[in-house]
């Protein structure tokens, strides 16, 4: 359930109680299960028939990585399996690329969505339960294991609950340990001490920092982490909601740091998708990315070398215990077929027993968010992923996840991609942003 798209074809996949998990994950890529016929996101659903619950129901599972895609992709059907195996129901799964499931969301809500679909904590959530597209889940809750932050985090502005979390992951500066080691490097403590890190790098050869923004929302983590450490948290919600200005001089403050730090950083990043970016890293190339812990994925057996540090601070009276930490989850749909064995299903999906179901299915890093979930099986990333989390003043959800879904993908997206290839035209980007911003948010 992270968050890099894929590119593979979807599919969708028939699981039953009869199937293996990590056997059938590993040994046959899932080939050997039943295949059904939708292929696309807004193609799936239907009437489900049978009983609504238990033995022989039939659940639709919508998820957001393709077939093909890795370690997400396993772990969310390493889940669908655990679950069908457990509840005696048959979980329908319908595995759909990263992005397309994304840009299809809205149609595929509108029209005959699968009963449960993987999606986001935050404002995406909300906006949907205003809309009326996602179940009330509130009988669901409480959930073991889920503290009242993770509660929070599901909650809708009108009071209920509309998402079950299942994970959480840190955006952080990723590094490799060896790299750094090798050249006497260590994670800086302070802002002058970061600066003579990247000054130091440059002079031995390397690239301080791996970035690439080819498809749009990479570089969204930059702005918000920038933006958190010289204005504050509660100055970056307020600016996600619509309430601050986007051409005053605290956002103009953010691009012009950020212009000051591109030096540092991989030229050209339109022309390189993450996955590349990591790649250079790995190769030694680039000495750091700041990106979320699915950087993992993309560095094969150079993962286990990976580490990370918090973005130093940058106003002491701000301080750095503020940090993108994304919430992963389900929702149900409202106009899915089969509303209990969707909403009994999502109550599942926020167990201690879902979370060990998909971490012992990949290797990648995989932070649970029941406190009933098993340990044994994390690496020493995710043990440090969870500490620093839990460590943290307050949490952001990413700035597609935290302002309006509009606003993000039309407004933002072109908006910093105009930054990074014009960085001196701040107060036209700044103005640009803000003019849209008047229409979306009034």
């Amino acid at each position: 359930m992270s968050r890099p798209p894929s590119t593979a074809i979807p599919r969708s996949t028939m699981v039953t109680s009869a199937a293996t998990r990590r056997s059938v994950l590993r040994g046959i890529g899932l080939s050997g299960l039943a295949v059904g016929g939708a292929s696309l996101l807004a193609a799936c659903g239907g009437d489900s028939g049978g009983p609504a619950t238990g033995s022989g129901a039939t659940v639709k599972f919508g998820i957001n990585e393709a077939e093909g895609a890795g370690a997400a992709h396993d772990r969310l059907a390493a889940i669908a399996q655990a679950y069908a195996k457990e509840s005696g129901t048959k979980v329908d799964l319908n595995a759909v690329d990263h992005n397309t499931f994304q840009e299809s969301i809205n149609t595929y809500l509108q029209g005959t969505p699968d009963d449960v679909f993987t999606w986001f904590a935050g404002f995406r959530m909300s906006q949907f339960a205003e809309n009326g597209l996602i179940t009330d889940l509130s009988d669901q809750w409480p959930i073991d294991g889920l503290n009242d932050s993770f509660k929070q985090a599901s909650t809708a502005s009108d009071g209920k609950q509309y998402f079950v979390p299942i994970s959480y992951y840190p955006w952080a500066v990723f590094y490799r340990k060896s790299v750094f080691e090798k050249n006497g490097w260590a994670p800086p403590s302070s802002n002058d001490e970061f600066m003579a890190l990247m000054d130091d790098m440059q002079g031995k050869g390397v690239t301080p920092f791996a970035f690439g923004d080819k498809d749009g929302w990479p570089a969204m983590g930059t702005f918000d982490i920038l933006n958190m450490r010289l204005n504050g948290f509660d100055f970056h919600m307020s600016l996600m909601a619509g309430d601050e200005a986007w051409d005053g001089d605290e956002v103009k403050g953010v691009f012009d740091t950020w212009r000051k730090l591109l030096p540092y950083h991989q030229a050209d990043p339109l022309g390189r998708t993450w996955q590349e970016a990591a790649t250079s890293m790995g190769k030694g190339e680039c000495g750091m990315y700041l990106l979320g812990t699915f950087v993992v994925d993309a560095l094969g057996e150079n993962g286990e070398d990976l580490d990370f540090f918090t973005f130093p601070e940058l106003d002491s009276s701000i301080g750095s215990d503020a940090l993108d930490a994304p919430i992963d989850g389900f929702c149900v749909a409202s106009a899915g077929k089969n509303q209990d064995a969707g909403k009994a299903m999502a109550k599942w999906l926020g167990s201690a027993a879902a979370a060990d179901a998909g971490n012992n299915a990949a290797d990648a890093p995989f932070i649970a968010a029941n406190s009933g979930a098993s340990t044994s099986t994390y690496s020493d990333l995710q043990k440090k992923s969870a500490e620093v989390v839990g460590a943290a003043a307050n949490i952001a959800q990413f700035m597609d996840r935290d302002t309006n879904a509009d606003f993000a993908n039309t407004v933002m997206i072109p908006s910093i991609q105009e930054f990074l290839k014009n960085p001196d035209d701040i107060d036209g980007v700044t103005a640009s942003i803000q003019e849209q911003a008047n229409s979306i948010f009034g």
